[in-house]
Order: structure tokens, then C-alpha cells, then sequence
């Protein structure tokens, strides 16, 4: 069968092909091969540029145009010609090469590639499409939702709601306090992110300029290598190096997006949680079904939907941080195909914010159950009643609270007022502890 939607293996380039397809500008074999080309074309001219020899009028502005348009026919042309060198990078060279044919620069051709092996290609055409990835479309897309969690704990600040701990009724708080919870913890998360240098390895082809210093001994590579991958490409370049990048700072990334999955897979938890206690309905669409046998059904599908996408994301993370990071000696292949699969977790993760965002705009917040919980749960203020008593040095007021509280099944308003009148306490101190109620008692 020929390759489409409904033929794809995988659900990334099949049934959410339409979700994710934005993400084969950094992702795709295409991307990759027109990175390669970037990084071949920048490299040429800063030979130019450092006076390695003298570029014909027109040369700059033909090859410029050649990386910034970059078509899926050129990545047809270099792949045709990789089945001859069975060498991918090889054959951007020679696109590069024909490239300056077209321009009459064909005495500069042996200046494409000079002293480099493929790594210095890869891993610099990699890690500028990873930075490229997640300055315009992964940061944007967790902030955008952190934003979007921002406005719900806005609105529902003032809305008081049982705790639980361990699955039991705990100290009442503040439905928009605990959405903020995630909010600091996506931030803090962000913010560790941010701290992660993109960095690249460009130094030969085992890591010391041999060939370079050999045709240039008197040259400084090394200040040559540095200011061409931070001035030209915006990436930090690894000053010890094999063959190949040594990826401990791309595995740091995968580490933080797979510790921020963990968070909403946290959230989506909760709030199909909250969906199940009723503490949220949900909007429903004309002409949807929730289940093929059960007509009334509103299933939490986007929550359900987004925790298995991050799951997902997150194995393909932990491979990915475990396994790049290790390279037999100066360099083996294992990284290279792995290094292909990068873009699929982020497509994992991408269609999981999306569902959580689709999930958030269809809640809707049922107060009168929240409601009901607290009526039903006054032996949650048992804490703040034996509180204040401490406060007056009333004795074992915690295992007075207990006797009344633990265990048992019907603690109402009544019966915690007639506890309270009870008390061999001031009217005073009886009348404070009456105003405190599941509904006020939540905190700061």
C-alpha cells in the first residue's frame, strides 16, 4: 500500500498526522538533510569569510538562496544520489559542489566539506534543528498552557473544595490554589530548562582538527571552530570531543521535558479525578457519542488521551537520555539512528497539550457538588478546632477531637456544635470555634 494517513505505522505520521505535521520542519528526514545544507553552506562561506579564498560576485547570494529555499525536490536530488554513495552526508556535499557549478565557482569546490568528517555536520545540524524545535514550537506550546492553567486558578481562587490525602476527606482548600500548585511546578521546570546550554561538536574527525591543522598549522582552529558555531549557527561548541557529540546536555533536555510530562501526567490525573467525583461536568458536542452501549456517558477522553501520549514520550525520553550519552571508544553508529527518533516523543508531547487543552476548555465546575462534599465532610475542621485549643492550653484537645472524629460516619455541623457547647470553655472561645466552617477553613 502506498504511504498515507491511514497507512502510516505510526499514529504520529497517521491518525495525528494533521496535529503534529508542523513538526517535519525540524523533524523530518527532509529536515535534516536541509540542516546539513545550512551548516555545509555557513561553513563555506566563513572559510570565505577568514580569507581562505576569495568568493566569485553572485556566489554568497546563490548558495544563501540554496539553504533558505530548500525544496523537497533538492532532498529528492540528494537522496538519489546517496543510493550511489550510500553516504548521506556525502551526497550533500556533492548537491553543494553541483551548486557551485551553477554558479561558476567550480574551482572553489574542494573548500565544500574542508577537514570535516560527517559529525561535524550532524552534530551541529541537529542540535540547531532541537534549538530551532523548541524556541518556536515546544516552550511556546508548555507556556501557552501554563498560561492557560494561570486563568483557571484565577477564576476559581475563591472556590473552596475538600482535600483528600491518601483517598480520605483532609483540610479543606482552594480549587484555583491547587491549580497554581502546577502552574509553579511547570515554571520552575521551565526555568531549570532554560538554564540547558544547545551545544555541538565541530572538530574533525576525531575530535582534534587533524586534517585541519595539518593543511594549517599556524591557524587557530580551535577560536576558528568556537566563534563559527556561537556567531553562525547560536549553538555552544564541546571543547573536548571523539568523533561525535557526546550529547550529555541534549539528554539533559530529554530529562526536563520528561520531568514536565511527569507533571501533567500529575494534572491529568487530578482532574480525571475531580471529573470522576463529579466536581466537574463536561461540555458536550452535538452529534459526539461517549460510548457505543452507554447513551449518557461523558468520558474525561482528552485527560485519558494526553496521560497515554506523555507516557509514551516519556519512554522514548528515557531511552534517548540513557542511551546517547554512550559511544564505544571514539565513535559507533548507534547514535545515529537513535538521534532520528527525537522528534517523535516531542510529537507525543505536542498532542498531549493539545488534548489537555481541548480537556480544560470543555470542563465545567459543578460548585454544588462541591458544595455537598464539604456539608459532608465537617469533621475536617476536627484540626482547626483542637488548633485553637492548644492555643489556650486546653488539655489533649487533639485526642478529645479524635474520639469524636475518627472513624465515624455521621459528623455534621450539629454535632460538631454540640461538641463545641460541651467544652468547659469561655462563650467567647465557643463562639470562634462556631464560625469555623468547611467552607473557611482554607488556609492562606
Amino acid at each position: 500500500m502506498d504511504l498515507n494517513q491511514l497507512t502510516a505505522i505510526s499514529p504520529i505520521d497517521g491518525r495525528y498526522r494533521k496535529q503534529v505535521q508542523h513538526l517535519d520542519e525540524y523533524f523530518s528526514e527532509y529536515a535534516l538533510i536541509k540542516y546539513r545544507v545550512l551548516v555545509e553552506v555557513e561553513y563555506f562561506l566563513y572559510l570565505a569569510e577568514k580569507k581562505f579564498f576569495k568568493l566569485p560576485a553572485g556566489v554568497k547570494a546563490h548558495l544563501q538562496n540554496a539553504a533558505a529555499n530548500f525544496s523537497l525536490e533538492d532532498a529528492g536530488v540528494i537522496k538519489e544520489t546517496e543510493k550511489i554513495t550510500n553516504h548521506d552526508v556525502k551526497a550533500v556535499e556533492y548537491f553543494l559542489k553541483a551548486e557551485l557549478d551553477k554558479c561558476n565557482a567550480a574551482h572553489l569546490k574542494e573548500w565544500i566539506h574542508f577537514g570535516l568528517t560527517s559529525q561535524d555536520i550532524n552534530n551541529t545540524a541537529i542540535p540547531l534543528s532541537w534549538k530551532h524545535s523548541v524556541e518556536h514550537n515546544y516552550l511556546p506550546s508548555i507556556i501557552n498552557l501554563q498560561n492557560q492553567l494561570l486563568q483557571l486558578a484565577k477564576a476559581w481562587k475563591d472556590i473552596p473544595m475538600l482535600a483528600r490525602t491518601h483517598g480520605q476527606a483532609a483540610s479543606p482548600t482552594r480549587l484555583g490554589k491547587e491549580i497554581m500548585v502546577f502552574v509553579e511546578r511547570i515554571e520552575n521546570q521551565v526555568q531549570l530548562f532554560s538554564h540547558i546550554p544547545f551545544m555541538a561538536k565541530f572538530g574533525g574527525a576525531t575530535g582534534n582538527f587533524n586534517a585541519h591543522h595539518v593543511a594549517y598549522p599556524k591557524y587557530d582552529w580551535v577560536k576558528f571552530a568556537n566563534d563559527f558555531t556561537e556567531n553562525k549557527l547560536g549553538l555552544q561548541r564541546q571543547q573536548y570531543t571523539t568523533q561525535i557529540e557526546h550529547y550529555d546536555t541534549l539528554a539533559a533536555h530529554f530529562d526536563a521535558i520528561k520531568r514536565i510530562n511527569t507533571i501533567f501526567i500529575d494534572f491529568c490525573r487530578d482532574i480525571w479525578t475531580y471529573v470522576s467525583a463529579d466536581y466537574f461536568k463536561q461540555k458536550t458536542k452535538q452529534g459526539e457519542i461517549g460510548s457505543s452501549a452507554m447513551p449518557h456517558k461523558v468520558n474525561p477522553i482528552d485527560f485519558e488521551n494526553a496521560e497515554g501520549n506523555l507516557g509514551i514520550a516519556n519512554a522514548l525520553l528515557e531511552h534517548l537520555s540513557a542511551k546517547l550519552p554512550l559511544s564505544r571508544l571514539q565513535r559507533d553508529l548507534t547514535d545515529s539512528t537513535v538521534l532520528r527518533n527525537i522528534g517523535v516523543p516531542v510529537a507525543h508531547t505536542i498532542l498531549a497539550i493539545r488534548s489537555i487543552e481541548k480537556g480544560i476548555d470543555k470542563l465545567v465546575l459543578n460548585e454544588a457538588k462541591l458544595t455537598a462534599d464539604l456539608d459532608n465532610n465537617w469533621a475536617v475542621v476536627a484540626e482547626a478546632i483542637q488548633t485553637v485549643l492548644r492555643r489556650e492550653n486546653f488539655p489533649q484537645p487533639y485526642e478529645a477531637l479524635k474520639d469524636l472524629t475518627r472513624g465515624k460516619n455521621a459528623i455534621d455541623k450539629k454535632a460538631i456544635h454540640q461538641f463545641i457547647n460541651k467544652l468547659k470553655i469561655s462563650i467567647d472561645l465557643k463562639n470562634e470555634l462556631k464560625l469555623i466552617s468547611p467552607y473557611n477553613y482554607t488556609g492562606i
